[in-house]
């Protein structure tokens, strides 16, 4: 059989593996070695390059900021700030129609500027949020449709262990990379909000509303969030203005996420504990995906696979857009059953080779800066499309007494919104890019 051909078998024969519920780090690993020891023939220097692939791997000083950001994280949950959010927010906005669900995504997106964690950013907003939708007589599939999709906005928002993931694969500098997805962020919290406020006029007993309260109450609500400003300012301000590089950054936010734990009295020695395990654990699961995904790449290079597909798909004179719209869907599709890092290091070594083949008008990085936000935005559209969207299981879990087939028709029109938006991007670059090309 030709390296080309077992090349091909390479992608399938991990989803096969994924699905019968093998790790999708182990299943990347074992198709990794067992394809480059079938075209070289022999499994010596297969191994062999493990001395070199592993150091290599893992000495890269961009992936440094992976356990930086998923400590912060840690920290700013475990610090209540996601209280203090919601509490401003909804204290400016609970008394509209969908206020209170406003809030919930305002307050989300917020958290997202400080976590990097999609799923955290849902378990966390669900414990604060969900009983005050409960409270104000939200529905249970607006209530759960509402936090899954804000959830989403931890990995849109920078920091993003998603974009870092994605700078390192193709070579892209993570600060433009932060820049350019601010703006998609905002998009996507406004785009939901827009949501709530249509979903509660077409159903008007899906959702209430709080008692109006005074501004002096309002302003004090709002004072109390000052530590996530801070925390904002210090390490998204530091990367944009070049004070920080993004290790740098992610390392004074975690301190300093850490300080306010501790002087909020929230984060005791246990906690410090747990926040070190967990921290340590999610790093050792995405840098085990990260070292298989490097097998993986070794044997499709050894394969020319991609090589193959780019000047394939360069020479059969496709159109751009077309191409492009197929890799989405295929991404949208691929995030109903994958998680988003697993996608993302499992496809963009195939993919975007093939992307760059093609002319869209755009200079190389700001293709790959663009490009990057258009696939972070599907993979996060994965986390909530049904039947496997993981947000759904986590939050529709905190809601006793709430259908899953509530949460999945609850959060479909925020699916809704992020193909408008996705849409949107994907004709006007300059909706992403504007940022970068201001700064640089």
């Amino acid at each position: 059989m030709s390296p080309l051909i077992l090349g091909l078998f390479g992608i399938p024969a991990v989803l096969v593996l994924v699905f019968l519920r093998v790790p999708i780090g182990l299943a990347m690993l074992g198709v990794g070695i067992a394809g480059s020891w079938l075209i070289t023939g022999s499994l010596n220097p297969t191994m062999a390059q493990f001395k070199s692939l592993t150091y290599g791997t893992f000495a890269s000083y961009s992936l440094s900021v992976v356990p930086l950001f998923l400590l912060m994280g840690q920290f700013a949950t475990l610090s209540g700030l996601s209280s203090g959010l919601f509490n401003a927010a909804a204290a400016w906005m609970g008394h509209r129609k969908g206020g209170v669900a406003m809030a919930a995504i305002g307050a989300s997106a917020g958290f997202g500027a400080i976590c990097g964690s999609s799923l955290a950013t849902a378990a966390t907003m669900g414990h604060v949020a969900l009983p005050e939708l409960k409270k104000y007589g939200y529905s249970g599939a607006l209530a759960t449709g509402t936090v899954a999709a804000g959830g989403t906005l931890g990995i849109l928002i920078p920091p993003s262990i998603i974009l870092v993931i994605y700078a390192v694969l193709t070579e892209m500098n993570i600060a433009k990379l932060f820049m350019a997805a601010f703006l998609p962020g905002i998009l996507a919290a406004v785009g939901y909000m827009v949501v709530i406020a249509i979903y509660v006029r077409v159903s008007p007993g899906a959702g209430g509303t709080r008692p109006r309260m005074p501004y002096a109450e309002r302003f004090r609500e709002l004072g109390r969030t000052w530590p996530v400003l801070v925390l904002f300012l210090l390490v998204i301000g530091g990367i944009y203005t070049g004070v920080f590089t993004p290790t740098e950054a992610a390392a004074v936010g975690a301190a300093g996420t850490g300080i306010i734990a501790i002087a909020t009295r929230t984060l005791g020695r246990r906690g410090l504990v747990n926040a070190s395990l967990g921290t340590a654990m999610s790093t050792a699961m995405i840098f085990l995906i990260v070292l298989g995904a490097a097998s993986l790449n070794g044997f499709l290079a050894l394969s020319q696979l991609p090589q193959v597909a780019s000047a394939w798909i360069a020479a059969q004179g496709f159109n751009p857009w077309l191409v492009l719209t197929v890799v989405l869907i295929f991404y949208l599709l691929l995030g109903c059953v994958m998680d988003s890092l697993s996608m993302i290091l499992l496809t963009v070594p195939i993919v975007y080779p093939m992307m760059t083949a093609l002319d869209f008008g755009l200079a190389p990085d700001d293709f790959g800066i663009w490009f990057g936000i258009l696939v972070l935005i599907v993979v996060e559209v994965g986390l909530i499309t049904p039947p496997v969207g993981m947000n759904l299981f986590i939050i529709n879990s905190m809601s006793p007494g709430t259908r899953l087939s509530e949460t999945f028709r609850g959060v479909l029109p925020f699916v809704a919104s992020d193909i408008v938006r996705t849409i949107f991007l994907v004709a006007f670059p300059p909706a992403s890019l504007w940022l970068v090309w201001m700064l640089y």
